[in-house]
């Protein structure tokens, strides 16, 4: 069986959150899911956009993720919208806590996807951005996408 590439390997992905804000540094993290859980997200059925981590008592906690109940779940579905525990080392742990304390910054979740059959999800430290910040980030990719069809022509 050939290997997917990196791009399809994304169960879900915060398209917004490069717009939004300017990601300075990134983390791996796993998620500690329950059973049905873990089915839902295998299913794509998860939406990370409006989500961000929070630090409380030395636990990175990722906060308004929903996670799609699993239809053949019964009794067994927890809250879509639960607060979930993320798994990194304590040091890790201690930088997003510190980045967090700043003004200004949030810690946003980026990606989720599968690695070795676990739930991955890539968080980022992002400053906010301002309006001429984005208006710049446009006009960049739009003058990118022209020289990209010169070139082709």
């Amino acid at each position: 069986m050939a290997k997917k590439k990196q791009n399809e390997q994304y169960l879900a992905q915060n398209r917004k959150a490069r717009f939004n804000y300017a990601i300075s540094e990134t983390f791996e993290a796993g998620i500690s899911l329950t059973g049905t859980e873990i089915k839902s997200v295998r299913a794509s059925q998860i939406t990370i956009s409006d989500g961000f981590v929070t630090i409380h008592d030395g636990n990175a906690l990722l906060t308004n993720v929903n996670i799609a109940s699993y239809a053949q779940g019964n009794q067994f579905n927890v809250d879509p919208l639960r607060t979930r525990q993320l798994l990194l080392h304590k040091r890790e742990i201690l930088t997003l806590a510190k980045a967090a304390q700043e003004q200004g910054v949030t810690i946003v979740p980026l990606k989720v996807y599968l690695k070795h059959g676990f739930a991955k999800v890539l968080i980022g430290i992002g400053r906010g951005k301002k309006k001429y910040d984005k208006r710049t980030d446009i006009k960049k990719r739009d003058q990118e996408r022209e020289l990209a069809r010169r070139f082709k022509n």
